[in-house]
């Protein structure tokens, strides 16, 4: 038994996956140069849908950078990987997308079911600042603080409202955030996190496994009575603290304080330490083995983290060696990941949900 929330070593066989990864690259390393310079973004992966942008449905077993002229000859500044979909967003603030859309999650106005090149998202009415994608649905948050989701609302993961549509394919202004200065939000596979300029961090959507932090639970027969939440809802047991960096898996969560430490909810594995006797950690759990701690990011079953000197931990189930600890051991504990980050501190780390 796997578990993404930390705690005591298993081994497992996992059968293979191919999945989608990202890096950034700059101009300078490659032929492909906007005017004036900029940042591009490589992708390589599973080609499905035409989630990686490159104008055709064939994966790509190499880094392959996609072309300027979808993004009007400008720089990149992000970009974020959802199930089957891409967004990118620019420097100027705008956002394109790519791949599947069968839930609206690319924003745009026609009805296409995929596309195979970025297509500006419509609807945004301001500069963008920060973008994430989800299984299934999309966010963008504006220079003023503003989230804008769109895309599967099946469990209020949009956060429109109990009576809105479970499919919106356009950018929609979550309403009941009007007066907070949204910061960041995370996705996950039918739920969202926010956190605001305050440090609140806020949790709606689909809440299985207790992965709001709500205290949702399961029946004793796996039914789920009202574990959807679907307006942005406080997080309590967070209250008082100031949170930094979130992050949303498959059914799980994670985010980091002001202080460093590192707060999990969500489904883990039975045979654990620290969390009691039940299967998930229903509200916050706060990780002890770690150090400070800066950066976070959840897989699908799995869980990074980034300490303030760069060094990164790992744990979770190790499908296709996932962890990079050089096994497809799982590992229950966090992990320090060595090899190259041993004299090269990481900045940055990014999990792809799998379902």
């Amino acid at each position: 038994m796997w578990s993404r929330i930390g705690n005591s070593k298993a081994t497992s066989g996992i059968a293979s996956r191919a999945i989608r990864r990202w890096r950034w690259s700059s101009s300078a390393a490659s032929s492909v140069e906007p005017s004036g310079g900029g940042r591009f973004a490589a992708v390589w992966g599973n080609g499905d849908y035409g989630r990686l942008g490159h104008g055709n449905l064939e994966s790509q077993w190499r880094p392959k950078p996609v072309a300027f002229s979808g993004f009007k000859q400008q720089g990149l500044k992000s970009i974020a990987c959802g199930g089957a979909h891409t967004l990118f967003l620019t420097e100027s603030g705008q956002v394109y997308a790519t791949g599947l859309n069968d839930h609206g999650q690319l924003g745009i106005s026609d009805h296409k079911m995929y596309t195979t090149e970025p297509v500006e998202v419509s609807g945004l009415p301001e500069e963008i600042v920060e973008i994430s994608a989800g299984y299934h649905h999309s966010c963008a948050i504006t220079v003023d603080g503003e989230l804008y989701m769109w895309g599967n609302n099946s469990s209020g993961q949009l956060g429109l409202g109990k009576k809105s549509e479970k499919v919106v394919p356009v950018p929609t202004k979550v309403e009941c955030l009007t007066g907070m200065f949204v910061k960041r939000a995370a996705l996950g596979s039918e739920h969202s996190i926010a956190v605001t300029d305050e440090g609140d961090a806020l949790s709606w959507g689909g809440g299985e496994s207790g992965r709001l932090g709500h205290g949702h639970e399961s029946s004793i027969f796996g039914f789920l009575g009202s574990s959807c939440e679907y307006t942005p809802r406080l997080i309590k047991k967070l209250e008082g603290l100031k949170v930094k960096n979130i992050a949303a898996g498959l059914l799980h969560s994670a985010c980091i304080d002001e202080n460093g430490s590192v707060f999990l909810f969500g489904e883990k594995a039975l045979e654990k330490l620290g969390f009691g006797g039940n299967k998930n950690a229903t509200t916050p759990s706060m990780i002890d083995e770690l150090p400070y701690s800066g950066e976070v990011a959840c897989g699908g079953y799995h869980t990074c983290v980034i300490t303030s000197g760069g060094e990164l931990y790992t744990w979770g189930s190790n499908e296709n060696g996932c962890l990079g600890n050089g096994s497809t051991d799982v590992f229950h504990l966090p992990e320090r990941v060595e090899g190259p980050f041993v004299k090269s501190p990481v900045s940055k780390v990014g999990n792809h949900l799998i379902q």
